[in-house]
């Protein structure tokens, strides 16, 4: 869907890239080893349902989100493969999922007794196991067993597949991942004797997926890899497999000056200029996502590395330029310029947080370009004109 926007700040999505990261994993995996695409969370800022038809289309059989809201978003945009909810699902809302064919994630024997009837279309769910990340899941045997025995008694409600996560698959250390297979393994042996039903069973995130590819099950959770990011430094450094970055952030110059010495700029005048300084504003602040912990990082304008200069403001920022530039040049916040390129890692790294949280911070207030083959597809973001 193309919608208008009226600044020139925005995020490019590349789906090229998209593409491109899911026929990498696709081709890592075994050929008994399908793919979930992982789209919650706006497919990590990236734009959810742009991202689940590129990865759709690449080869991913199903799609996996954190939220049931997440999932009526993709039903509603005409996408028809399975699709599993992994976190909480209230039970007053399983008619609601069942009706639309949308799997949800079990782990209480009371959450099962709740859901009286879902009419004639059965609801599909997962069964959590918490082998050592310590959110949701069942942890032991009786705590399986009393989940499975609620499932007995429940016509109306069908078990399809099971499920863990690993905490530390993207670490140098992997005694906490070994532990954790080691868990699942007798979990998986005792489910194996208490149920005779057949279910898919997933372990693998992009981590294990990418390092350890032949000892998923049916099917691999690919996200932050799908969106051309390593989980770590050591899978980065280990490159089990090739990413291209989809994202890149882009804002313009809309004023340059030249400042004496001793000029404050920015709130709380942290910052004062040296004698003859270019200064630029660029409309890119914290309401946007770029928080104010980025005072210092650099953004690219005409190829070169320009520090963010003073507090970033809610709506706007300023850098310090090597020479007086027009307004309208392009600012790079993420990505490459000429022979320059600012990765996501490197925001990241400056906050000292992970890539994960960098583009699930650009808020929805920041149109997204969608390309493929280098052309604009569609746009989308949220703000809305009713006047328009």
């Amino acid at each position: 869907m193309e919608e208008k926007f009226y600044r020139d700040s925005f995020a490019e999505v590349d789906l090229d890239a998209i593409h491109y990261n899911v026929r990498q994993m696709r081709g890592r995996l075994p050929e008994k080893t399908g793919v979930y695409a992982v789209v919650k969370a706006n497919g990590y800022g990236h734009g959810d349902i742009q991202v689940a038809r590129t990865a759709i289309e690449a080869g991913a059989e199903r799609l996996a989100v954190a939220l049931l809201d997440e999932a009526f978003r993709l039903r509603k945009a005409g996408i028809t493969v399975p699709i599993l909810v992994m976190g909480y699902t209230r039970p007053e809302d399983a008619l609601l999922a069942a009706r639309e064919n949308i799997t949800v994630t079990v782990y209480q024997k009371e959450w099962i007794e709740r859901v009286k009837d879902t009419g004639e279309t059965p609801l599909h769910v997962h069964l959590k196991i918490d082998t050592g990340m310590g959110r949701i899941g069942v942890r032991s045997e009786a705590e399986m067993e009393s989940v499975l025995s609620a499932l007995r008694n429940t016509e109306n409600v069908q078990l399809t597949g099971v499920f863990t996560h690993f905490a530390t698959a993207d670490e140098g250390d992997l005694s906490h991942y070994r532990e954790q297979n080691e868990r699942l393994t007798r979990l998986l042996e005792y489910f194996g004797e208490s149920w005779s039903g057949e279910v898919d069973v997933h372990t693998g995130n992009s981590a294990a997926g990418m390092r350890f590819p032949g000892h998923m099950f049916q099917y691999v959770r690919f996200g932050i890899g799908m969106y051309g990011l390593y989980p770590s430094g050591e899978v980065k450094e280990e490159r089990p497999i090739d990413l291209q970055p989809a994202f890149s952030l882009h804002s313009t110059l809309i004023h340059v000056k030249k400042l004496e010495e001793g000029e404050a700029i920015s709130y709380g005048a942290t910052y004062r200029t040296d004698p003859g300084e270019w200064i630029g504003t660029v409309p890119f602040g914290y309401a946007d996502g770029w928080i104010r912990k980025l005072q210092g990082m650099e953004v690219l304008v005409n190829g070169k590395r320009c520090e963010i200069v003073g507090r970033i403001c809610m709506d706007q920022f300023m850098v310090r330029l090597d020479e007086c530039y027009p307004t309208g040049t392009e600012v790079v916040l993420i990505g490459r310029q000429e022979d320059e390129e600012i990765e996501m890692d490197e925001v990241a790294d400056y906050v000292d947080t992970i890539n994960y949280e960098i583009p699930c911070l650009i808020t929805g207030r920041v149109p997204r370009i969608f390309k493929r083959n280098n052309e604009v597809i569609s746009t989308s973001h949220r703000l809305q004109h009713p006047l328009v």
